[in-house]
């Protein structure tokens, strides 16, 4: 599938990402009529709510919560906890250093070459 195509959620035809509604059976698929604001919706009997992280850390004030079925600023918390461990791992102490070895090779092999000439020449004194 090109990455510039998605399905809707309705009828399940190959659409472009940024259609407004879907040219088949004219589900709105983005917000106030806008390309840039994704209308997230709920499947089968599921709330949204029950997956969001607004709703979980009570910061929610859209009207329709705890039952909506449709919404604009929708963040799953599942996947905002993976993105968070996988950010925590790309911070982590062990990767910082691997960066900074990698960024900094011909310095390292510098100071290497400039530690073996030391010790050569200690050892011929």
């Amino acid at each position: 599938m090109d990455i510039t195509k998605t399905t809707c959620p309705r009828c399940h035809q190959p659409i472009d990402k940024q259609a407004i509604t879907c040219p088949y059976c004219h589900v709105q698929l983005k917000a106030y009529g806008h390309p840039g604001i994704t209308l997230h919706r709920a499947s089968g009997d599921q709330y949204l709510c029950d997956s969001c992280i607004y709703h979980a850390d009570d910061s929610c004030n859209f009207p329709q919560r705890p039952y909506a079925k449709e919404c604009t600023l929708y963040q799953n918390i599942e996947e905002r906890e993976l993105e968070l461990q996988q950010l925590r791992e790309a911070n982590s102490f062990l990767n910082t250093v691997k960066n900074w070895i990698r960024r900094n090779q011909p310095l390292l092999l510098m100071l290497t070459l400039l530690l073996v000439c030391l010790i050569i020449a200690m050892l011929q004194l």
